[in-house]
């Protein structure tokens, strides 16, 4: 069985980092594409990062670029998000998502089977 658990996020300010886990069990991290989302009230689900299944190319939105990591620990079954210099547009409920093989369009949520229940990040002084 298929299953996300996101973790990390929390109350920041601005200029501050936070690092966002998605543990993954059920699946062989390796095989599957994963991609990190995020959701602001009012707005729709847009994509942040994702890295590919093997061999593992890297993808970030634009407006992330520059601030945020994407890294993949297949022996914990693990993908981080590390956010610096966060900024408080940045502020959004962070999902995780899997879909298994390569994918054309990593940062489109609709490409993806499997969600987390998602984290809060809040960018606030």
């Amino acid at each position: 069985q298929v299953q996300l658990v996101e973790s990390g996020g929390g109350l920041v300010q601005p200029g501050g980092s936070l690092r966002l886990s998605c543990a993954a069990s059920g699946f062989i991290l390796d095989d599957y594409t994963i991609g990190w989302f995020r959701q602001a009230p009012g707005k729709e689900r847009e994509g942040v990062s994702g890295v590919s299944s093997r061999p593992g190319m890297i993808y970030y939105a634009d407006s992330v670029k520059g601030r945020f990591i994407i890294t993949r620990d297949n022996a914990k079954n693990t993908v981080y998000l590390q956010m610096n210099s966060l900024k408080p547009e940045d502020t959004a409920v962070y999902y995780c998502a899997a879909k298994r093989g390569r994918l054309f369009r990593v940062l489109n949520p609709h490409e993806y089977d499997y969600w987390g229940q998602g984290t809060q990040v809040t960018v606030s002084s």
